[in-house]
């Protein structure tokens, strides 16, 4: 039977525009909307269909206890650490893998090449009127590893392949095209540049402590456009500050980064504030996704992009 067949079916979105993105839908399907602040209002509080705010943080999963009746949340974002904890049983919880893919990509190749290029020093000097020529680097030719195997690190791979570079993926298991990662101590020091791809996990907070730092070669760039806690900031503080490695960072531990944190001026870091996914496209491809899943939810047929072991 369909879902919703004999009843009506309340659908949660966090503000008008997601209503106008969700497009013309059966007539037994009501729209909500609730930006996340104060309490669930009464007129949703039937809701199954949930699509909470665009990186929402963890207080967010409060209203677990609030929507009763509710089967599917579904995510606009890739990350779903934030949800995973306290989901009820009967459940459902998926992300919007695919939406932000290509910018996300994009932004991991940009900020290989401006460190490579040197743009931030070039950038500090044009704001003090300075012309400060100096011998940059290439890209071409470095080897890249990407610790991650999903859309995501498939697309920087494909973008990369025009640069005469060598790019490896990781994931947790081995299989064609993608190391496994069991190997990934002995990959480390092969590598110009490790780039960070993977969902925030237990098994994935704080895996780049002093240990894995101390494994990359000198020299070496760290390219984080994953969850600040996979990162120890510490750690990497300390090897930036010794000029050791390099590193370029969309996410942070703490986050958003506060006023007089080390990260602000310590040497050799390019930082940006978690923007990598965010362009006027990624919103509507996003409901696009939400609205596949709906009809799917609505038709009781199976979701896509079930959140599993995270």
């Amino acid at each position: 039977m369909d879902a919703g067949a004999e009843v009506g079916v309340v659908v949660l979105v966090s503000q008008e525009r997601g209503r106008e993105l969700l497009g013309e839908l059966p007539a037994h399907v009501r729209v909500e909307v609730w930006d996340g602040t104060g309490s669930v209002p009464p007129s949703a509080g039937s809701t199954q269909f949930w699509i909470p705010p665009f990186l929402s943080g963890s207080e967010m999963a409060r209203a677990y206890a609030e929507l009763p009746d509710l089967k599917v949340v579904q995510l606009l974002s890739a990350g779903a650490e934030n949800f995973v904890e306290g989901v009820p049983d009967g459940v459902t919880l998926c992300n919007a893998r695919g939406a932000h893919t290509g910018p996300t990509a994009e932004w991991v190749v940009t900020a290989m090449l401006s460190s490579y290029r040197m743009f931030p020093r070039f950038h500090a000097a044009q704001l003090e009127g300075r012309w400060d020529y100096a011998v940059n680097e290439e890209l071409a030719g470095h080897r890249v590893l990407v610790v991650g195997a999903g859309d995501i690190p498939e697309r920087v791979r494909r973008m990369l392949a025009g640069f005469d570079i060598e790019v490896e993926l990781v994931g947790r298991t081995a299989r064609d095209g993608v190391r496994g990662e069991d190997e990934l101590p002995a990959l480390l020091p092969e590598f110009d540049v490790v780039v960070l791809l993977v969902p925030l996990t237990d098994a994935t907070r704080g895996m780049v402590d002093a240990a894995f730092l101390a494994r990359l070669r000198d020299g070496a760039l760290l390219v984080n456009a994953a969850r600040g806690p996979v990162v120890v900031t510490n750690d990497l503080v300390a090897e930036l500050a010794s000029g050791r490695l390099r590193a370029a960072l969309d996410v942070t531990d703490p986050e958003p980064l506060p006023e007089g944190h080390p990260l602000w001026t310590v040497p050799g870091l390019l930082l940006t504030p978690h923007i990598a996914g965010s362009v006027p496209g990624a919103t509507p491809r996003a409901y696009a996704v939400a609205r596949e899943q709906l009809h799917r939810f609505l038709n009781g047929e199976e979701l896509q992009n079930v959140v599993g072991d995270y």
